[in-house]
């Protein structure tokens, strides 16, 4: 029996270099053919590779310009001491001179400081933005240690009532040498002083204020006499800093002591420990936005392969191999990924350069500086865009090479794939995993370990809708598709059976606009909520009339409760002050209380009274149960200078994120405070029976205004302003997350004109029978709304569920309410829709302008 012998063409062989060679000739020449696919293939890395190297690039600026504003901070500076706590009172006064005696030490530099509010050339408060607005005392030159201060007007202080500006400071507040003006100094009250000279400096930047006062007058101001905030020595010849730092904390070993270049050291790491925290929240978005553009670039590719099926049969059919064919797409994959890359690191760079430009219109307070690029930035973006890219691609070009080539010629073969029951039921496993494990965390008592399984159980109920969505599309498309094409007609029925025709394209097409809304509906929830927390707390457990606030960085200061406790028609004030001490050994944030606090506020008493005098304290019930404290019991606390105080625990009070997890007297809080940190965190004023309430706010402003930053607010007023904040959190977010939008909204776009291209002689066929024109961009129309609004639904109704259960984890953080925000959820399911038409717009142009006899003709 004879039998015959199959014979492969010689074209192109597997392991043939010219062979390979042709392969990276056709992919190369596909990828310059398709110009437009191409375009909207790279956009989509562009888009996600630039928030990752922007984010290096702004990052690294601004540590690049801190280095440099830091470098010189300890220069002339062998030692620095300071007290152990550095939120204590400091250095003794009396150990400067057993500083000063030892044998190692050449000259003792001494140094106080505080926050302060400078007054502009029209009385107003300078607002310097994030930059620091402080007051320092003054060392003459043959005094000084550490930075010099360069004068290029004026002198430096002399006398108390002078002081000296840097020239950032002078051009914020419009003022000259020789203006008289007014500084507030929270702990003590407002200083009338005098512009006696301007000076420059390295730290003169990104909205810096600087005040300089005569040595006397800063220890009056900023300290209780008794202490400086930090010591700088410098060495005799011959000792080194290590020596001398070993001198002092030996004579002195309740300090703390470093080297002058430790203190370089660990300024800079603390400003770099300070940038982490940006980095890794913009690096967050950026992996959305890469996360996004996978999906897209995976569709991308998807269609792409499908659409060159019988182009790649064909290949196969001359004798390439599969592993050329998977190859091939690869390459094409490859290139894509280095191209947008390389433009990602350039969109980058810009993304960098916008982003301070909006901060600093923003009066952040940003330094100034060149960005940064360095070669780090530009390796991971590279890796980042061309892993990513390939990975997307991997998928699709295995399926290609391994179609069988006679069944890929065949027009109808491209439409058709493996069935989803396999991939549905790993969908719907991880979905009941996640589930369950959402449900746990719900249920959990409230914390870290609670977060924990919402995240774990948000991550599988993600993979389950990832997994099971084209399965999830058809019904869901099919009753929307009733209600949004319906009343279209025969039209309408055509764009609910494209879009559920490919379900896998639908799927993955709308999950990138998935994932965008279930992050902002998510954010939202968490807005929403803390809103309501707050209006709750007030309305619950302020019966005050009104509320007077200061700034964050200060709080109010201490003069303003006694000013306002004598007006006519105020019934009763009570300051909240912040109590910051360590009990079991764990430093403890509390709120001491000037006042009687049942006159403006509830306290929900669980057990005990709420004696507050002397050195009694009340806790909160779910603290002292964590601590094991009880009514009657004692409580030994440290203060920041390391006075140990036993106090009473007099009774036990119900949860209150107003009162704090325990509240003490005004006399325990200022034994335990530094004279420097005295400040209230907000006033609380009650009006008298009868009292003109209006009049009475007249009366707080006009007794509150020499204190230049006081808010005189009603609960009404107090609540818009925490939302107000609240929401200019959630526009930065909304901002951020505006990316991942975009890119879900382009892969909308990128989707559709790759599939009219796809259907060209489907549309023919259409066009020939008679559809207009204008019917066949209702359809695409129609097509893309019905995507858009299926994965809108999906992700508003993951971000409300991840969202709510969420804040249920943080209910002992203060979020106690869950606030859905349903008109935001209809808004954007009504916007989605809107988008999806939107993002039709040019693919249905292209599709109406098929020619019909060409369409059909194109084999």
């Amino acid at each position: 029996m004879s039998t015959a012998t199959e014979t492969r063409p010689p074209a192109i062989r597997p392991a043939d270099a010219g062979g390979r060679n042709t392969m990276r000739k056709v992919s190369l020449r596909n990828l310059a053919a398709h110009k437009l696919r191409l375009f909207l293939t790279v956009l989509s890395v562009v888009l996600g590779t630039a928030f990752v190297a922007g984010s290096f690039v702004f990052t690294d600026t601004l540590s690049h310009t801190f280095h440099g504003i830091f470098s010189d901070v300890a220069k002339g500076v062998d030692a620095q001491a300071t007290g152990k706590d550095l939120s204590g009172s400091g250095v003794p006064v009396s150990d400067l001179g057993t500083i000063a005696a030892l044998p190692q030490v050449r000259a003792v530099d001494p140094q106080v400081g505080n926050q302060i509010v400078l007054l502009g050339s029209n009385g107003k408060p300078v607002q310097g933005g994030g930059a620091p607005s402080e007051g320092r005392s003054y060392s003459p030159p043959d005094q000084l240690l550490g930075q010099a201060y360069h004068f290029i007007q004026g002198t430096p202080p002399a006398t108390a009532g002078q002081i000296a500006l840097n020239k950032g400071a002078m051009d914020l507040a419009k003022l000259k040498v020789g203006d008289t003006t007014k500084v507030l100094v929270p702990s003590t009250g407002v200083v009338p002083v005098t512009i006696s000279g301007v000076y420059d400096t390295k730290t003169d930047t990104g909205g810096y204020i600087g005040a300089l006062f005569a040595r006397d007058q800063a220890m009056q101001l900023f300290t209780d006499g008794k202490h400086v905030e930090v010591v700088n020595v410098a060495a005799k010849s011959g000792v080194s800093q290590v020596q001398l730092r070993d001198a002092i904390a030996q004579a002195l070993p309740d300090l703390k002591v470093k080297t002058g270049a430790q203190v370089t050291k660990d300024t800079q790491a603390d400003v770099n420990n300070a940038l982490k925290f940006i980095n890794y929240f913009l690096l967050a978005f950026g992996a959305i936005a890469l996360l996004v553009g996978t999906f897209i670039i995976y569709n991308t590719f998807s269609m792409i392969v499908a659409q060159r099926l019988r182009e790649l049969a064909l290949l196969r059919a001359l004798g390439a191999s599969r592993r050329q064919v998977s190859r091939s797409v690869l390459l094409e994959a490859g290139v894509v990924g280095l191209v947008g890359s390389l433009l990602g690191i350039a969109f980058g760079v810009g993304l960098a350069y916008g982003l301070r430009a909006l901060l600093n219109s923003f009066n952040v307070g940003l330094p100034s500086g060149p960005l940064q690029l360095v070669p780090r930035t530009v390796i991971v973006a590279l890796i980042v865009g061309v892993v990513v890219t390939l990975f997307s691609a991997y998928t699709p070009a295995r399926r290609a090479a391994k179609t069988p080539p006679v069944a890929a010629m065949r027009a109808e073969f491209a439409s058709t794939g493996t069935s989803l029951r396999i991939r549905t039921l790993f969908g719907a496993v991880f979905a009941v995993l996640g589930a369950a494990t959402l449900a746990a965390g719900g249920t959990a008592a409230a914390g870290g370990g609670a977060a924990s399984l919402v995240g774990l159980g948000a991550l599988l109920l993600i993979l389950g809708v990832l997994l099971g969505a084209p399965a999830l599309s058809r019904p869901i498309v099919a009753v929307v598709g009733k209600v949004i094409a319906g009343p279209f007609g025969p039209v309408g029925r055509l764009a609910r059976t494209n879009a559920v025709r490919n379900p896998r394209r639908t799927a993955a097409t709308a999950f990138a606009l998935t994932l965008g809304l279930m992050l902002v509906t998510t954010i939202a929830v968490f807005g929403s909520s803390a809103k309501k927390s707050i209006n709750m707390l007030v309305d619950n457990g302020v019966t005050a009339d009104y509320i007077l606030t200061g700034p964050d960085a200060i709080g109010v200061p201490i003069g303003v409760g006694p000013a306002v406790a004598g007006l006519p028609g105020v019934a009763s004030s009570v300051a909240l002050e912040p109590v910051v001490v360590k009990m079991d050994g764990k430093s403890m944030h509390g709120t001491g209380v000037l006042g009687t606090l049942t006159d403006v506020g509830t306290v929900d008493m669980i057990s005990g009274t709420l004696d507050l005098s002397g050195h009694h304290i009340a806790v909160a019930e779910d603290i002292a149960k964590n601590h094991g404290w009880k009514v009657g019991g004692t409580v030994s606390m440290r203060s920041p200078d390391g006075k140990t105080i036993p106090t009473t625990v007099t009774g036990l009070y119900k949860h209150n994120d107003l009162l704090g997890p325990w509240m003490t007297s005004d006399q325990l809080y200022r034994e335990v405070t530094p004279s420097k940190y005295l400040t209230d965190m907000v006033v609380l004023v009650k009006a008298g029976p009868n009292t003109d309430l209006s009049q009475l706010r007249t009366e707080l402003i006009r007794a509150t205004d020499p204190f230049l930053v006081i808010k005189v607010q009603d609960r009404e007023q107090f609540k818009g302003t925490q939302a107000k904040q609240i929401d200019t959190l959630l526009a930065v977010l909304y901002g951020l997350l505006a990316l991942a939008i975009v890119i879900a909204v382009l892969g909308i776009i990128n989707t559709l004109a790759l599939s009219v291209v796809e259907r060209r002689r489907e549309i023919g066929m259409l066009r020939a029978v008679g559809m207009l024109r204008g019917q066949l961009r209702r359809t695409i129309y129609l097509e893309s709304a019905l995507i858009a609004v299926f994965g809108a639904i999906v992700g508003v109704a993951l971000g409300l569920t991840f969202g709510s259960l969420f804040v249920r984890t943080l209910r002992d953080q203060g979020l106690t309410q869950i606030a859905i925000p349903y008109g935001q959820a209809v808004t954007m399911l009504v916007v989605s829709a809107v988008v999806g038409v939107l993002a039709a717009l040019w693919p249905a142009v292209r599709a109406a302008r098929t020619k019909p006899l060409e369409a059909i003709a194109d084999l």
